[in-house]
């Protein structure tokens, strides 16, 4: 694999809050984080300042990517401060999910949690999906994934690869009895932080067999991409900053979507097509 493929960390850190793993970490005399712990230790977590916006998240995570491939720690306080807490819906995903609440605060209240992580894979969220889902007991977990693994965030990887990650999220929450939402991948035609791709085909083969494994295992399944896509699978005008993310008008769209997709999951009757 070629040297430039591998270190676009820069422009990643700076741009649309995603990340990439860096190839190798470079220490400078100063670094408040050269004694982060590593290994397996009681608490991997360092002690540190909470960043003060969105862009200082993205270098802290982006930073501990070598060091928490999940993210682990990106939630580790928030999860403890749930403890005793009735926990409705969990909300897991990447930064489609973790922007929803800025854009949205009032959706996340009276047990609803939002556990999104801006850049993450599937891959990513498998690691977390214990601790940030499955140790909080929700009711329901609406996971909404794969639009870095296309954008090739931690690298290459199949459809099937994918889907077998999304498929260990689910089916790891209904062994704990937590009833399971799948979303769509939202629409796309373009990422502005991995120019050349064409996403739109890979979304529409993500969505059918998303849909088609929702409906076999009677899970439920929400449809953001029919309801925000144009016919070339680009967002519709004014439902995302930047073809990708959604606006807070594009969360107007989704919420109620959401809304309906938990009301049926409580009473037990499938939003996966027919």
């Amino acid at each position: 694999m070629k040297t430039s493929r591998l270190l676009p960390v820069a422009a990643l850190a700076l741009g649309f809050c995603l990340a990439h793993p860096a190839a190798a970490e470079t220490r400078v005399p100063g670094d408040p984080h050269a004694e982060d712990p590593v290994g397996i230790v009681a608490d991997p977590c360092p002690v540190h300042p909470a960043p003060a916006d969105a862009a200082g998240w993205q270098l802290w995570n982006l930073h501990m990517l070598t060091r928490d491939f999940g993210q682990l720690c990106r939630y580790a306080e928030a999860n403890r401060a749930l403890a005793g807490q009735k926990v409705r819906v969990v909300f897991m995903g990447d930064s489609i999910t973790d922007n929803w609440i800025n854009a949205d605060p009032q959706f996340f209240t009276g047990g609803i949690v939002d556990r999104g992580i801006s850049g993450q894979t599937t891959a990513q969220m498998l690691v977390r999906f214990r601790q940030d889902v499955v140790d909080l007991k929700p009711e329901t977990v609406h996971i909404m994934a794969g639009t870095n693994d296309i954008a090739g965030n931690t690298g290459a990887a199949t459809i099937d690869t994918v889907m077998g990650n999304i498929q260990s999220m689910a089916e790891l929450a209904r062994a704990h009895g937590i009833k399971v939402i799948i979303a769509s991948v939202p629409p796309a035609a373009a990422f502005p932080w991995s120019p050349g791709k064409l996403p739109a085909p890979q979304v529409d083969e993500m969505n059918r067999r998303l849909s088609a494994y929702a409906r076999i295992n009677h899970f439920g399944y929400v449809d953001y991409h029919r309801a925000m896509a144009q016919p070339d699978g680009a967002m519709k005008p004014g439902l995302a900053s930047d073809g990708v993310h959604p606006t807070p008008e594009g969360y107007a769209v989704m919420r109620p979507l959401a809304l309906a997709a938990i009301a049926a999951a409580i009473t037990g009757t499938s939003g996966a097509p027919k």
